[in-house]
C-alpha cells in the first residue's frame, strides 16, 4: 500500500466525472484507490497483478502533477515507459525567480514545452513548481536534461539544438517516434 498526496484542484480530475477516472484507474492498474478529498491523500492498494499495480502511484502522481487521465494511463502500455518530476523550486532562488523559471519551461505561448514533447515524443506537463515527464527512458532523460539546461540559463536556441540532435539518435537507433498530443 502507498499514499500519495494531490493537490486540491486535481482531485476532482483524478475522481472523475461520476467516479469514472478513478474506476478507470482501478480496473486497469489492478488497484484500489481511496480518495480522501479533504486532506488530498489517495491511499493506492494492489489488489491484482503486483507489476501492474506498482504503476498505479505514478499514475495517481502524474495526474496530480498536471497530465490528464489519459497521459497518465500511456504509464500502463509497456513495463518501460517511466514517469520523472523535476523540480523548479529547487533551481529558483525566491517566487519571482519560479515565476521567471517556470516561463522560460513553458516557452512563449507555449512553444518550448511543446518542442520538448514534439522533439522527443514524451509527454511534458508544468504545474505548481515541477515539470514532470511521462516517456520510455531515453526520451525522459532527453527531457530532462532540455529542462535542466533551461533552469541553468541555456539560451532557447541552444536547448532546442539539443532537442533535434537527441531526435536524430533516437530516430538512427530505430526507437520508433510515438509523440504525445497534449
Amino acid at each position: 500500500m502507498q499514499h500519495v498526496k494531490v493537490p486540491d484542484d486535481r482531485i476532482g480530475v483524478l475522481i472523475g466525472r461520476g467516479g469514472e477516472t478513478m474506476r478507470e484507474i482501478e480496473e486497469r492498474a489492478e488497484v484500489r484507490l481511496d480518495i480522501d478529498s479533504e486532506s488530498g491523500n489517495v491511499r493506492i492498494e494492489k489488489v491484482g497483478d503486483p507489476v501492474t499495480g506498482l504503476k498505479g502511484p505514478d499514475i495517481v502522481r502524474a495526474i496530480g502533477r498536471g497530465f490528464a487521465p489519459e497521459d497518465a494511463l500511456r504509464l500502463l502500455e509497456d513495463d518501460m515507459m517511466l514517469f520523472d518530476v523535476v523540480d523548479i523550486d529547487a533551481a529558483a532562488r525566491n517566487k519571482n525567480d519560479l515565476r521567471r523559471l517556470k516561463g522560460r519551461l513553458i516557452g512563449e505561448n507555449g512553444r518550448t514545452r511543446e518542442l520538448m514533447q514534439e522533439l522527443t515524443g514524451a509527454s511534458v506537463a508544468i504545474y505548481g513548481s515541477t515539470l514532470a515527464i511521462i516517456g520510455d527512458p531515453q526520451r525522459v532523460e532527453a527531457v530532462r536534461e532540455a529542462a535542466e539546461m533551461i533552469l541553468d540559463g541555456a539560451p532557447h536556441g541552444a536547448v532546442y539544438s539539443f532537442l533535434e540532435r537527441k531526435r536524430n539518435e533516437l530516430k538512427h537507433k530505430g526507437m520508433e517516434y510515438h509523440p504525445f498530443h497534449g
